[in-house]
């Protein structure tokens, strides 16, 4: 018998293989693997460079970046410890920089050291 995943949306085991669909009997979703692989790769966090990140990684800021508030920018060559979140306005990197305090980044601004 084939590895058939549970259902994405209602988390069932029962869900069965109709040719290239797995069908849900329970919520009746229908998905393919190549949805579940394209879901999958877009909830990866990944820095400028196409590498993806993880909690706990060093990273550096690829290009000087204005902080609202600060005193100024926050300089490229800038090294940090990251937590990977879902911050506001797509910001889905936080850390804590000297002087700054904590800031939420977008990951294409930073790449894995």
């Amino acid at each position: 018998m084939a590895n058939i995943p549970n259902c994405p949306q209602c988390n069932s085991e029962y869900a069965y293989e109709d040719g290239n669909l797995f069908i849900c009997p329970e919520c009746a979703n229908e998905w393919t693997q190549d949805s579940l692989d394209a879901a999958e790769a877009a909830n990866k966090t990944v820095d400028s460079n196409g590498n993806e990140l993880q909690d706990g990684d060093m990273v550096s800021i690829i290009k000087d970046i204005k902080v609202k508030g600060g005193s100024g920018p926050l300089k490229m060559g800038t090294k940090a410890k990251i937590r990977l979140v879902d911050g506001p306005d797509g910001h889905n990197i936080q850390s804590k920089f000297d002087g700054v305090g904590v800031l939420y980044i977008k990951s294409e601004f930073v790449k894995k050291i």
